[in-house]
């Protein structure tokens, strides 16, 4: 069987956040046709739990810990080089760097995938690197675009800082993808953005579009109801210390819950996420929204909800937590950004919305019964276009020289 090398910046399990999802599927899906070796970066003590499991799955795992946050940021700083994004700095391990320098310089591999960017750092330059006849850089998104995004609403000096990263990681992106046979990302849409940023590779760009694993979320199952209240339930679910999300709840808070207020119907707002902010858990001072922190499972909270709510204001590549609720038959609303990338049709699968007055007036909708078919068209819009097993048919075209 041929060997592959897997690069992931985070352990690729379990499969309970974004960048986990996809990582973890297209890992095990590679290591039904090659015996991998895997590399792999862990913020957490607890991530050493999951390490049977990859060991289990894989010839090799060489997973490195690493302190992130304010640690990585002052060590990104210290790291920092003149053109060279801080991203690079932030994902360095010298010990991992060596286990891969180790591995190319003895032929080791038929095929390398790198999961992001910033892994990229660990083969462009290392030997034996161009002797690998397979090799191909999951960007997944277009990160520099969420960067400049953050900078056009930040202030000084942050809106400084931010713009540097989107300009040289912009730069380091173009050129991680000259280094790879083949660059993919999450969407068509993400793959669009990217080859015209970089039209020196669109030739050799493509997208793997996320899937949901839809025998895990199914409306079939049973749960029990964890919302005690008895009004109606608008969840939304995803890591609370992520900018995005914290923006997106922070928002919907402040701007879309006083519409929605008055009256024995009135919904509950349920933030559902691992490690809420600081300004995330004082909404839990308002008695119609709850923030529960990590739970062992969001299932539950998404069963029993008359919606999901999904307003992000800046998204970047395909959100994980709108294939979820749709997989369990519940009707979604999102604003434009979350929706993009998604396979499906607004105003029959899901409802798009943007703006208070909008979002408003189609939770309303929902809620008095003006879609009732609103879901199963979502569950059977997540069939058709995000089952695992059938997106990731186009990984297998890319590397099927080296399986």
């Amino acid at each position: 069987m041929a060997r592959l090398l897997f690069l992931a910046h985070r352990l690729p399990y379990p499969p309970d956040k974004g960048d986990r999802i996809r990582s973890w599927h297209l890992l095990e899906h590679l290591a039904r046709r090659f015996e991998v070796d895997l590399g792999c970066l862990s913020d957490d003590p607890a991530d050493e739990d999951h390490l049977p499991r990859l060991r289990g799955l894989c010839a090799a795992v060489e997973c490195v810990p690493v302190r992130l946050g304010l640690a990585a940021g002052a060590r990104a700083l210290v790291r920092a080089r003149p053109g060279l994004p801080l991203t690079l700095g932030w994902f360095h391990a010298p010990r991992l760097r060596a286990w891969v320098a180790h591995g190319l310089a003895a032929g080791r591999y038929d095929a390398a995938f790198a999961y992001s960017s910033a892994m990229a750092q660990y083969v462009l330059a290392a030997p034996g690197w161009g002797a690998v006849p397979a090799r191909v850089l999951d960007l997944v998104d277009v990160d520099s675009e969420k960067w400049l995004a953050y900078a056009a609403e930040a202030a000084m000096p942050r809106r400084q800082i931010w713009a540097r990263e989107a300009r040289t990681l912009l730069a380091y992106e173009r050129q991680a993808a000259a280094g790879f046979d083949h660059t993919i990302l999450v969407s068509e849409p993400e793959r669009d953005r990217f080859a015209a940023l970089a039209p020196e590779a669109a030739s050799r760009t493509g997208w793997v579009d996320n899937g949901v694993d839809l025998a895990r979320f199914h409306p079939a199952l049973a749960f029990r109801n964890p919302y005690t209240l008895g009004r109606p339930a608008l969840v939304f679910t995803g890591t609370m210390d992520y900018r995005p999300n914290i923006q997106a709840v922070l928002w919907f808070a402040r701007e879309v819950m006083p519409l929605l207020r008055g009256g024995d119907a009135a919904p509950e707002f349920h933030i559902v996420g691992a490690r809420p902010s600081e300004a995330v858990r004082a909404l839990a001072a308002q008695p119609d929204i709850h923030v529960t922190g990590r739970v062992a499972d969001t299932r539950p909270y998404i069963a029993h909800a008359a919606a999901a709510v999904a307003p992000l204001l800046i998204a970047r590549g395909v959100q994980n937590k709108l294939l979820e609720a749709m997989a369990m038959g519940r009707p979604v609303i999102a604003s434009s950004p979350a929706f993009e990338g998604i396979r499906a049709t607004p105003g029959r699968d899901l409802l798009v919305a943007d703006g208070a007055a909008a979002t408003a007036q189609a939770i309303a909708e929902v809620l008095c019964g003006r879609h009732p078919a609103l879901g199963a068209a979502g569950r059977l819009a997540m069939e058709r276009g995000h089952d695992w097993s059938v997106t990731l048919r186009r990984l297998d075209a890319l590397l099927a020289p080296a399986a």
